[in-house]
C-alpha cells in the first residue's frame, strides 16, 4: 500500500470517527427538542477549509458511521450529521426537510448547490419542501 492510500484511509477514518460523534451529540441535542435542534443548525455557518474535500467522502462517512452506530439512524438524524460535517469542512451543504400528503411521508435530504448528495436525485420533486435550513 502506498504513503499517499494510507493517508487517504486515515483521512476517511477520521472523517467517520467525526460523524459517529455526531450522531451521538444528534441524539443528546434531540433532547433539548427540534426546535433547538432547528436553530443551531440555522447559525452554523460554514468554515474555511484549509484544502478542498470532495463533499462525497464525508457523505460516505456520514454513512459509514451509521454502520457502526449504536441506534438506527434516520434520515433526519443522518442530514442534520451530513450537514454539520460538510459545513465544518468548508461545504455550503443545506438541509432539506419535506413532506408528501398521499401517503403522507416526510423526509430529510442534504443538498450542496442545489443538488442531492445524501440521497435519491428525486427527492425535490417529490417531496414539497417545508423547509431549507
Amino acid at each position: 500500500m502506498t504513503a499517499s492510500r494510507i493517508r487517504e484511509s486515515c483521512r476517511l477514518t477520521l472523517f467517520t470517527i467525526e460523524a459517529w460523534i455526531g450522531l451521538a451529540a444528534f441524539d443528546l441535542l434531540r433532547a433539548a427538542g427540534f426546535s433547538r435542534l432547528h436553530g443551531w443548525l440555522r447559525r452554523l455557518r460554514v468554515r474555511g477549509a484549509a484544502r478542498p474535500i470532495a463533499h462525497t467522502d464525508l457523505v460516505w462517512a456520514v454513512d459509514e458511521a451509521c454502520v457502526w452506530y449504536v441506534r438506527r439512524a434516520l434520515c433526519l438524524q443522518r442530514s442534520v450529521v451530513a450537514t454539520w460535517l460538510l459545513r465544518r469542512h468548508g461545504v455550503p451543504a443545506t438541509l432539506v426537510i419535506g413532506c408528501r400528503s398521499l401517503p403522507f411521508e416526510s423526509h430529510a435530504w442534504v443538498e450542496v448547490d442545489g443538488v442531492v448528495v445524501n440521497d435519491r436525485p428525486q427527492y425535490p420533486r417529490v417531496f414539497t419542501v417545508l423547509d431549507r435550513v
